[in-house]
């Protein structure tokens, strides 16, 4: 890596993050926007896409609505996608590049290679009788940053973890209660006994509510990563676990 590149993830909201590697600036599944389906309401103002500068590359973790968001990518036009085998069709209004991947294979992008991962979720996507896989990724850069997009566990944990140093892990979801094929606080602190980063940023909570959920779940909107932080102190105590509002950007140290 360029001694003048600086390494950072910036914790847009929900499952999108800016992730700086390698010299690399890659978007993961863009949801930008003040609403979803009627239903959600941002808690935070919509995010400006012109504030988040240059990017290389947008990865799509899955075709769900909340994370593959068509209004959100026309925001940010021109930029490549690299979505899961399956999801192409999708886009096929998008007057740009799409790569489609299966969990096992990769591409380069800015120099850094993005290898696909397999994930423990339906990735269909709901009104598609369209088939589709859903993915995680590996940033295989210095720093290495693994992004689950929307998973449970899964035992290929297990494979991916030599030498990660930021996992940026999903542990909530809309409501009080996670259906199945979603990591929880206590889940995703089980994952990184599996993966073993040196840093775990959690994702996916606190953007999108319900209508009515504030006043129904006020602790819904706060408590999730920092209980994900208290298990992770207990089954793993040798990552760094940091907390972001959405906004917020860590900055992380290549290995050396």
């Amino acid at each position: 890596m360029s001694s003048q590149a600086v390494s950072r993830l910036t914790f847009v909201g929900h499952s999108t993050v800016l992730i700086e590697a390698g010299g690399a600036r890659l978007l993961t599944d863009p949801l930008l926007r003040g609403g979803l389906l009627g239903l959600l309401r941002r808690r935070h103002p919509p995010v400006d896409p012109d504030s988040l500068g240059r990017i290389d590359a947008i990865l799509i973790s899955h075709a769900h609505h909340d994370h593959l968001d068509p209004r959100s990518l026309r925001s940010l036009p021109g930029v490549p996608l690299v979505v899961p085998r399956g999801s192409a069709a999708l886009l096929r209004r998008e007057r740009r590049e799409v790569s489609e991947l299966a969990p096992g294979e990769s591409l380069e992008i800015a120099g850094v290679e993005i290898n696909a991962v397999p994930a423990a979720h339906p990735g269909r996507r709901m009104g598609s009788g369209r088939p589709s896989d859903a993915l995680g990724y590996l940033v295989e850069a210095n720093p290495r940053v693994y992004f689950a997009g929307d998973t449970d566990l899964f035992e290929e944990m297990g494979s991916m973890g030599e030498g990660l140093d930021a996992a940026l892990l999903p542990v909530s979801g809309w409501g009080p209660r996670l259906g199945p094929w979603h990591l929880n606080p206590r889940t995703a602190a089980e994952a990184l006994r599996l993966l073993r980063p040196r840093v775990a940023v959690p994702i996916h909570w606190g953007t999108y509510t319900p209508i009515g959920a504030p006043r129904l779940w006020p602790w819904l909107h706060t408590d999730p990563p920092h209980r994900f932080a208290e298990h992770a102190r207990r089954i793993a105590p040798e990552t760094e676990v940091r907390v972001l509002a959405p906004g917020e950007r860590t900055e992380l140290e290549p290995r050396g």
